[in-house]
């Protein structure tokens, strides 16, 4: 999973990108600090893989990753290379989902780009940028469609698709926004569009904000943008997370009770991603390794086996399963498998998450 945080520049993507991967990224008070893409490879936080490990005592601990891609600051004209523009957009395009930080707090000692804070009008300027780049693309499509049509039939429900879309982002309304079956989208899974890219918008709040920011006008007004697009919203303090990357697990605990946050801005983003992407894990345990497996939710079983190795897809045979909570409850492999809650799954099972596996299969 690549996740790629964009916004306008000096919102805190540096500094939310340091906070959730400890990777240093150069943060200062001036645009464009950011050019060259700085990635960070993310342990995903999972109770169950420690559970495991506990259990197993193994050799080799091996959670699932995220990759977040720090992407430097776009600016209105970016489509149209201001800013650099242009190479920034390219990056985007080789995300799964786009994690879109917005400012929301007051500092006089921090710049903004446009003079002053207005979290509409920064998502509205993003949005445009990426709607401009993806008209450009779909226009080009179109007329690639249309003329190839004049051989193939065929491709009418596809260019159908196309004009819907290119509508939609003719009235400044992001191609995710319209709705698709699977199949319509399907049909254009070829046309790489920035704006239907899946998306988190993420509220950079401060501390003095945290616990009444939802319950004011610009929460509002944001959570409407992202109803609309069937997006999330998130609210995070870049400040706190940065205070929260030093800190170790017990320490972090008491901090996050003493300021009245269930869980970190790191846990939530990563939920949020896995439940916007449809991705869930699966997981494999013994005394060699305890590890997470991400797949897509719905992936039957030979395709899952695949994930850890091509040949157990290619010789399947069956997969041996027990749920998490079913092996926490009786304590060890050994005693599920006397309770007989170890179940064999052919190939039209499909996983489900927490899922412990073996696959049996021929070489």
């Amino acid at each position: 999973m690549k996740l790629g945080i964009v916004g306008l520049p000096n919102v805190g993507k540096s500094t939310l990108f340091n906070a959730i991967t400890n990777a240093g990224a150069m943060s200062a008070n001036y645009p464009f600090c950011t050019i060259d893409p700085n990635v960070g490879v993310v342990a995903v936080p999972d109770k169950r893989l420690d559970a495991l490990a506990e259990m197993y005592h193994p050799e080799k601990y091996t959670p699932a990753v995220i990759e977040f891609v720090d992407i430097a600051g776009l600016v209105k004209g970016a489509s149209k290379g201001e800013g650099l523009g242009n190479k920034f957009l390219s990056h985007i395009r080789e995300t799964d989902a786009i994690i879109h930080l917005v400012r929301c707090f007051e500092d006089s000692n921090i710049i903004h780009v446009d003079g002053s804070v207005n979290p509409k009008r920064d998502i509205e300027t993003i949005n445009l940028e990426l709607i401009f780049s993806d008209l450009e693309i779909i226009e080009h499509r179109i007329t690639s469609v249309e003329k190839a049509m004049k051989g193939d039939k065929t491709l009418a429900p596809k260019l159908d698709v196309l004009n819907r879309i290119k509508a939609s982002l003719e009235n400044g309304v992001s191609a995710r926004a319209v709705e698709l079956t699977d199949d319509e989208r399907a049909l254009v899974s070829d046309t790489a569009l920035l704006s239907m890219k899946p998306i988190i918008y993420v509220a950079n709040i401060s501390e003095d904000q945290i616990g009444s920011f939802e319950s004011s006008k610009t929460y509002g007004e944001l959570k409407e943008i992202a109803d609309s697009e069937g997006a999330e919203l998130l609210t995070i303090c870049a400040g706190i997370e940065a205070e929260l990357a030093e800190l170790d697990g017990e320490e972090k605990a008491a901090f996050l009770s003493d300021l009245g946050i269930k869980e970190s801005g790191l846990d939530s983003l990563i939920r949020a991603s896995y439940t916007l992407l449809g991705y869930i894990s699966f997981l494999t345990a013994g005394p060699k390794e305890v590890r997470a497996w991400t797949i897509v939710k719905g992936t039957k079983a030979p395709q899952a086996a695949g994930k850890i190795h091509s040949d157990m897809e290619r010789g399947f045979i069956r997969a041996e399963v027990i749920s998490f909570d079913d092996l926490m409850a009786c304590g060890s492999m050994a005693a599920a498998k006397e309770k007989g809650l170890i179940r064999s799954e052919g190939k039209d099972y499909v996983f489900k998450d927490g899922d412990i596996v073996v696959i049996r299969f021929n070489v």
